[in-house]
């Protein structure tokens, strides 16, 4: 792994976060530390981590509100969560916040690794760069990673860039859940399809939102039984 991969670590038990930057530097990775969420807000401004692992709960405030500050500041790498809190709810809640992945305590360094590794897979530039995709109103712009329905520009955070970027490599067709986890996630991805719904559901709200004008047509389908597609006539 590139030494150039920069990794942000934040949890404020001192031990863990020993332990899992040294597991990360001993992989290759340089890795910045934190242990409260402000500490964690600054560095992840100085640094611009391609990725953070991020504890949900942390002295002065949590986890979903780091990531809320840094993805307004312009720091766009992934974000995974590390949390004691294992129930459906808050797995969900991190990863309709914009989360890439959420790992529970406790963990292996061995699947946390993966994790990491699947993760920067997922987030990192897709390799054909300049390459600009249009469906209907809807343009995403490989070399600058922008995408904008008619005038109005949309923010995406990685995961879901990437998930756009294939449903819009298939225009018309039905993929299934399997097809977009094994796309934007990986086959090596530990969590289960649930995920996929989650991040449709958060690409509707951007991508079909209304704009300045008004209501747009909606651009993103499900079909009952099968699974999800993005349909338009592609230019």
């Amino acid at each position: 792994m590139s030494e150039q991969t920069r990794l942000l670590v934040v949890d404020d038990e001192p031990s863990l976060l020993d332990i899992v930057a040294t597991s990360m530097r001993f992989l290759g990775y340089h890795v910045a530390t934190a242990a409260t969420g402000r500490e964690a807000v600054r560095t992840a401004i100085a640094e611009h981590p391609d990725l953070v692992i991020l504890d949900v709960m942390l002295p002065d405030f949590d986890g979903l509100e780091v990531m809320r500050r840094i993805r307004e500041a312009g720091v766009d790498g992934g974000v995974l969560f590390l949390s004691a809190r294992d129930t459906p709810a808050d797995k969900i809640a991190g990863l309709t916040a914009g989360g890439d992945d959420y790992v529970t305590k406790p963990f292996g360094l061995e699947e946390l690794a993966a994790r990491v590794s699947a993760v920067l897979r997922r987030v990192r530039p897709v390799e054909e760069s300049g390459t600009v995709l249009r469906v209907a109103d809807l343009e995403l712009d490989d070399g600058t990673y922008q995408v904008r329905r008619g005038e109005q520009i949309i923010e995406l955070a990685p995961t879901e860039y990437k998930m756009l970027r294939y449903l819009m490599l298939n225009a018309n067709v039905v993929l299934s859940r399997q097809q977009l986890l094994d796309a934007v996630w990986g086959t090596d991805f530990y969590g289960d399809d649930s995920v996929v719904a989650t991040y449709i559901s958060y690409l509707r709200r951007k991508v079909d939102a209304p704009t300045e004008s008004g209501p747009v047509e909606p651009l993103i389908h499900t079909h009952r039984g099968f699974g999800y597609v993005l349909r338009g006539n592609r230019h």
